[in-house]
């Protein structure tokens, strides 16, 4: 049986993987699941799967969960209930589910603790994935892929050498707004910008979906996750969102995953790999589709994914203002603050006022984190 602690069980992939667990529960014991300030869906979680530990944001909240508890269940609260479901339980997964910068700290702990980690958290490594591949190596434990575009070229690399692979293609749907002009995107609404047309997931990642910043974002990742150049990465559309990602080798030939677009599949792969167990999903039918398509990437069209390659190759410090500056950017336009189209230029403009760092400690990083969400607060 194996031991799982969620960091974020009740985001998209939180609740995803818990989904996942309920479908064959004698694989696994759930032994603590983190949260922000969804109790009601805590308390649900709790009730179903019984773990020995959660946590959530405040201490108020905390006192709000415990009053609801009759079981042996301790709960905890911010930034150091984070590092105990992370690093102090049992558990010998972690699913690193958090969304933004405040996953860094959990994950890194729960790495020094020996726990193997499955990962859907982009910004731990784009924004310190030096700290965390060199710490992975130390301690010797795994680090899985979980987003389907990483899962997929993990997938297709098993058993291959690295040596002969020639370049990786990761696949995007092109969000919401993929057959929308520049033009078209001046005035487009909130409600708009969160109909996903393949995927469901939580507000941020669709709006980033939308402005290919989550591909960016994948980008800078994959650098990381599979120690390449970033010449070596390909991003193309694919409107479907069938084929997840593919490799092409030094010979040219091509391997490719293929699936439904299903979150439940690539995370019930980081948590049986390297076995497949039957998934709680539905068949692939290929005739039922009858086409797929293929686009070359428009860096014009989608400068948010242009200035993800810019700040990953110039490295250091500059991804993590990248992302702490579009966290901020589709904080405002989710609250009507700004348009659609002012995210990329709040991107754009915080990272030129940013000086480089070359390799960033952690307090460097949680500075030039707050440094980047103060700026991005401030254009208007």
């Amino acid at each position: 049986m194996k031991r799982i602690s969620i960091l974020g069980s009740t985001g998209s992939i939180g609740t995803q993987t818990l989904d996942v667990i309920a479908h064959d529960r004698e694989s696994y014991q759930v032994e603590a699941l983190s949260a922000g300030s969804n109790v009601s869906l805590l308390l649900e979680q709790i009730k179903q799967f019984q773990p020995k530990k959660v946590s959530v944001a405040t201490k108020a909240l905390a006192d709000e969960v415990s009053s609801y508890i009759t079981g042996a269940t301790e709960v905890f609260y911010g930034e150091a209930g984070l590092i105990e479901i992370a690093a102090s339980t049992d558990a010998d997964f972690v699913v690193s589910a958090l969304v933004g910068s405040q996953g860094l700290r959990p994950t890194l702990a729960a790495i020094a603790a020996g726990k193997n980690i499955g990962l859907a958290n982009k910004e731990t490594l784009i924004t310190a994935g030096h700290l965390v591949t060199e710490k992975v190596l130390k301690h010797g434990v795994s680090l899985i892929p979980i987003d389907s575009e990483h899962s997929a070229i993990f997938q297709c690399l098993n058993g291959e050498k690295r040596a002969q692979l020639s370049k990786i293609i990761i696949t995007a749907s092109g969000g919401s707004f993929r057959d929308r002009s520049r033009e078209q995107l001046k005035d487009v609404t909130v409600a708009e910008a969160l109909r996903h047309p393949n995927w469901a997931m939580g507000a941020k990642i669709t709006i980033d979906s939308a402005t290919m910043v989550n591909k960016g974002l994948e980008v800078m990742e994959a650098h990381w996750l599979f120690q390449l150049p970033y010449e070596q990465i390909e991003v193309m559309l694919h409107p479907q969102s069938i084929i997840h990602s593919m490799v092409e080798f030094v010979d040219y030939s091509v391997m490719a995953q293929l699936g439904n677009p299903d979150m439940r599949v690539p995370i019930q792969y980081a948590l049986t790999y390297p076995n497949r167990f039957p998934t709680p999903t539905k068949p692939l039918k290929l005739t039922e589709i009858g086409t797929l398509q293929f686009q070359e990437m428009d860096y014009e069209r989608f400068p948010c994914l242009r200035m993800a390659f810019e700040a990953g190759k110039e490295g250091g410090s500059v991804p993590t203002v990248y992302s702490a500056a579009n966290e901020i950017a589709v904080a405002r336009f989710l609250a009507g603050e700004i348009k659609f189209l002012q995210i990329e230029e709040i991107i754009e403009r915080v990272m030129q006022l940013h000086q480089s760092v070359a390799n960033p400690d952690l307090e460097q990083i949680a500075y030039t984190d707050r440094w980047a969400r103060e700026k991005a607060a401030a254009i208007n």
